[in-house]
């Protein structure tokens, strides 16, 4: 993988609960995901930063919906993970399974 396509931990949750929950996806929702599957609350900023990230590698792509039918109503952002962002998390499991490949599964007893 060229650098630069490395995943740090934050947009592999990102990117994760992005492809979990489908196309279309708002950031609030991938941060609300991430809380509830792992207990790490993400600021929407983070969220929001994080993706603009993963877009410019090409790991997720975005459009902006219509304003909310509410007066000042913001557009939703839609984002949707790539078919190169799923490689790239398949590729960053991968390489973790490898590191933890003969490690102890269980504590082992401290020497005296």
């Amino acid at each position: 993988m060229p650098k630069g396509t490395f995943l740090g931990e934050a947009e592999q949750l990102v990117l994760l609960a992005g492809w979990r929950l489908g196309e279309d996806v708002t950031g609030a929702s991938i941060r609300d995901e991430v809380a509830s599957l792992t207990g790490r609350h993400l600021t929407v900023a983070a969220v929001y930063t994080t993706l603009v990230r993963l877009e410019k590698k090409g790991f997720a792509t975005s459009r902006m919906g219509d304003p909310r039918p509410v007066r000042g109503g913001r557009a939703p952002r839609w984002f949707t993970v790539t078919e190169e962002g799923i490689a790239a998390l398949r590729e960053a499991r991968e390489r973790m399974d490898r590191l933890w490949e003969g490690m102890p599964t269980e504590a082992e007893p401290e020497a005296p």
